[in-house]
């Protein structure tokens, strides 16, 4: 085990940014209103149960169909290099369908543990230790957790032009993480 806190520092930005639970803001206080009450505890535990699992039987499946992890890093920079166009840009690329419930479906998965932060672990699991991750995940939940119990005070306080900025804020580093994983993995398919 090798605590190292800058990993944790990065690892964390990086999710945060992926998860992108205050650009969700808008997302969460329409289902509050289509849906009633949105039982944050539940929904934040379940997707901090997915991203601990997929970071551990992620990779043994990717193996089960061949697929190395250098190629799957590669892939999921160019979904995260995606994922930041469309918060820089303030465009849709793509999105899920909605649900008709909002705690587990569409809160825990997709919008706080989907496709995009799935495939971000694997591609940090190739390049940081898994301790570090685990951390920086735990530390996600909490925080996402607290933005979840107070997302329509978050949204009075920013406003909407504050909570474009941040989206965009996080959208650059996305972006740039996103091509130094890029760099980092594309290597390791040509040797």
């Amino acid at each position: 085990m090798e605590l190292d806190f800058k990993e944790i520092i990065t690892v964390g930005m990086v999710l945060f940014a992926v998860i992108d639970i205050v650009g969700t803001i808008p997302i969460i206080v329409d289902l509050r209103q289509k849906h009633g009450h949105i039982e944050s505890e539940k929904a934040s535990v379940v997707a901090g149960m997915i991203m601990i699992l997929f970071l551990f039987v992620g990779e043994e499946l990717l193996n089960l169909i061949g697929i190395d992890v250098n190629s799957f890093a590669v892939a999921g920079s160019l979904v995260l290099f995606f994922l930041a166009l469309e918060m820089i840009l303030g465009i849709q690329i793509y999105r899920d369908e909605e649900a008709s419930s909002a705690s587990i479906v569409p809160i825990a998965f997709p919008l706080i543990a989907g496709a995009g932060t799935m495939t971000t672990l694997l591609s940090l699991r190739a390049q940081f230790h898994t301790i570090n991750i685990i951390v920086a995940i735990v530390l996600n939940i909490i925080l996402v957790y607290s933005v979840l119990k107070s997302s329509s005070k978050i949204e009075k306080l920013l406003g909407k032009n504050g909570l474009g900025v941040v989206r965009k804020t996080f959208g650059v580093v996305l972006l740039a993480i996103a091509v130094k994983l890029f760099a980092a993995n594309v290597k390791g398919l040509f040797l």
